[in-house]
């Protein structure tokens, strides 16, 4: 997927200024977390490993917006379980309320392919990795890179451990 240099200040636009509600899924296999690298959040082009999710739609029910998220980022068909961490998020300009999902890959044999963002252009997208990675392949990036719920995990089985962080 072509990454385009938009800077990150118009990549973010649409999620400016508003509070967002953001669905997400946690698919853990042998050990390893299916995450997503985003652009556009840190300095220096540096990526930003999460969760795949996005932003809950009208109509549809929490599980169901994670179903579609998951299937749009990581073309995974996905049974969505039990409902695992709150996380509120508030930075300068950006602001959202993130719930974390358990989810089971609906075809065990299936393989995840990076997917994309409906909402951006296929040139602006702010998807660019995905990727299995454990928690001692996490530990090790700068913690700025990895989502909050993921910097203190010890075992892949931890992301299963309910937590509530807010401001």
């Amino acid at each position: 997927m072509p990454v385009s240099s938009a800077s990150p200040e118009s990549l973010l636009q649409a999620y400016t200024e508003r509070a967002r509600v953001r669905v997400c899924g946690l698919l853990v296999h042998d050990g390893s977390l299916l995450l997503t690298a985003h652009r556009g959040l840190l300095a220096n082009d540096e990526p930003f490993w999460s969760p795949p999710g996005g932003g809950w739609q009208f109509g549809e029910t929490l599980r169901e917006g994670v179903a579609r998220e998951f299937q749009e980022e990581t073309g995974l068909l996905v049974q969505v379980g039990r409902f695992l961490h709150l996380h509120e998020y508030h930075g300068d300009r950006l602001q959202a309320l993130e719930m974390f999902f358990e989810v089971l890959p609906t075809d065990p044999k299936a393989l995840p392919r990076l997917g994309s963002d409906p909402e951006h252009h296929p040139d602006k997208q702010l998807l660019t990795q995905l990727a299995w990675l454990s928690p001692r392949e996490l530990v090790k990036l700068p913690p700025r890179q990895v989502h909050p719920i993921l910097r203190d995990l010890i075992s892949a089985d931890d992301a299963y451990i309910p937590q509530l962080r807010l401001r």
